[in-house]
């Protein structure tokens, strides 16, 4: 990405140029970029990083005041705002298969989540998931993991879905659309201090 310091070609450049370069701003300041266009918008790293996104920016309204403030410093030194502090280090932690925490730094101590739920039923073109985090911890949320091939390792790769699911409740989640065949699943809770539990046996779903 080039940062532009002045105006190009017009007063307040935004938009696409010849099809190869993109003028916009971001936190106020200009910038221009090469226009990219992705090979495969669903790729499995992609699906993974959208899905923690999704989930980080669900969760932030409940974040309480306290813990938003630690992200204060690291947001005044790049400039930004405490929220995009702590969505940048939550997915700092993601890409090396930690888990997001809601403050910093992450403080992984307490009672370890545990998952008590997982369960899968096929349907047309999707399958239905149920999770569930132990009521004995405090838990944020549960990932969920998805392979076409049985006994597999969860890993960054593979996730598909970051679900809310606070201690002592569960959710249902519908994976879709899906190929006919069958699907796996494995699943991990994780609290707000950045622990993550074991995973969860493995469950399938037979989609037709």
């Amino acid at each position: 990405m080039v940062k532009v310091t002045a105006p190009a070609m017009s007063m307040d450049a935004s938009g696409k140029l010849g099809g190869s370069l993109v003028f916009s701003k971001w936190k106020g300041r200009p910038y221009v970029r090469a226009l990219v266009t992705p090979a495969n918008p669903k790729s499995a790293k992609q699906i993974s990083v959208r899905s923690m996104m999704r989930f980080l920016s669900q969760a932030w309204s409940a974040v309480s005041a306290p813990d938003k403030a630690t992200w204060a410093t690291i947001a005044d030194n790049l400039s930004i705002s405490n929220f995009n502090a702590y969505v940048r280090g939550a997915m700092n932690r993601w890409k090396s298969f930690k888990a997001p925490s809601s403050d910093t730094p992450a403080t992984e101590d307490g009672s370890l989540p545990t998952n008590d739920t997982l369960t899968a039923n096929g349907g047309i073109g999707e399958a239905t998931l149920t999770v569930g985090n132990d009521a004995a911890n405090d838990g944020w949320g549960i990932l969920i993991f998805r392979s076409a091939s049985a006994v597999f390792t969860p890993s960054f790769s593979n996730l598909v879905q970051v679900v809310n699911c606070p201690d002592a409740t569960t959710a249902d989640w519908i994976d879709s659309p899906l190929d006919a065949g069958t699907y796996y699943y494995q699943s991990i809770a994780f609290d707000d201090t950045g622990q993550k539990a074991s995973a969860t046996a493995e469950v399938s779903a037979v989609v037709t």
